[in-house]
């Protein structure tokens, strides 16, 4: 067992994270794995598991992570918005591009 080679529980102690447990940090390494934008299906490797539905239980989106999705998927939105209806995409003449 690592815990007594590593000493865990003294220096979870000593840091003030009683309550803290090696496996805590799996949950906390994966999140950040995915919130870096590694592939599910690489980050169920990594964690040796067996199906796709056991890793996203150990996925843990922040807020603010949430936000960004919602506001890159807003962006994206908008800009296709903004092209598929624009004068130039939809054929239409403007000023500009009238003959003179």
């Amino acid at each position: 067992m690592l815990r007594d080679p590593t000493h865990w529980d003294e220096v979870v102690t000593k840091l003030g994270f009683e309550h803290l447990r090696r496996h805590d940090l799996r949950h906390t390494g994966l999140t950040g794995m995915a919130d870096a934008g590694v592939p599910v299906h690489v980050l169920r490797k990594i964690a040796g598991h067996g199906s796709f539905s056991t890793t996203q239980r150990y996925l843990h989106p922040d807020a603010r992570s949430i936000a960004d999705t919602g506001e890159a998927l807003t962006a994206h939105l908008s800009a296709r918005r903004s092209h598929e209806w624009s004068p130039a995409a939809s054929g239409v003449a403007t000023h500009d591009s009238r003959p003179t």
